[in-house]
């Protein structure tokens, strides 16, 4: 008779590879729900503005657009990073686009760490102490372009089992 329970140095590995395998679509999936969420509030307030009219790297967009305008198109990029990132399992080549679209926004929106003022409220003991808006806002984004950037080389490994 042929024993089918598992030993007992595979069950570690099997709890790891399932603990991995829920890490990396409550990662996708929840970075879809970000851009997305993020995205459509772009369509009812504009918190950004302040942010972006500070920014030598993008505060020229509103002598060339206004507000609502950038807002939306913000937002429409956003939600179709998302939309794009949320094909990996049926097109993994779009999803590749999403995420290398995520990667350009969540850049844009670090940069605003450098620039915009209010981002440093005091100091302690020398160390810099980011006030919770914008600082602590902006610094979220740094663990989204992480998973951004895992998403693209997941997609662009992913591509070479789909056409």
């Amino acid at each position: 008779m042929i024993d089918s329970a598992p030993s007992p140095a595979s069950t570690p590995l099997r709890v790891a590879e399932s603990l991995t395998r829920a890490g990396q679509l409550i990662s996708r999936y929840g970075l879809v729900v970000v851009l997305a969420w993020i995205g459509f509030g772009k369509y009812v307030k504009m918190e950004s503005r302040v942010l972006i009219e500070h920014s030598p790297l993008m505060g020229w967009i509103y002598h060339v657009a206004p507000v609502t305008t950038v807002a939306r198109g913000l937002g429409t990029m956003e939600i179709v990073a998302a939309l794009l990132i949320a094909l990996r399992p049926v097109w993994p080549r779009a999803s590749a686009a999403g995420s290398a679209l995520a990667v350009v926004l969540f850049m844009g929106t670090l940069s605003f760490l450098f620039t915009t003022p209010g981002v440093v409220s005091t100091h302690a003991a020398g160390l810099p102490v980011l006030s919770a808006l914008p600082g602590q806002f902006l610094l979220k984004d740094l663990v989204l372009i992480g998973v951004a950037l895992w998403t693209l080389g997941d997609s662009l490994a992913a591509r070479k089992a789909f056409p």
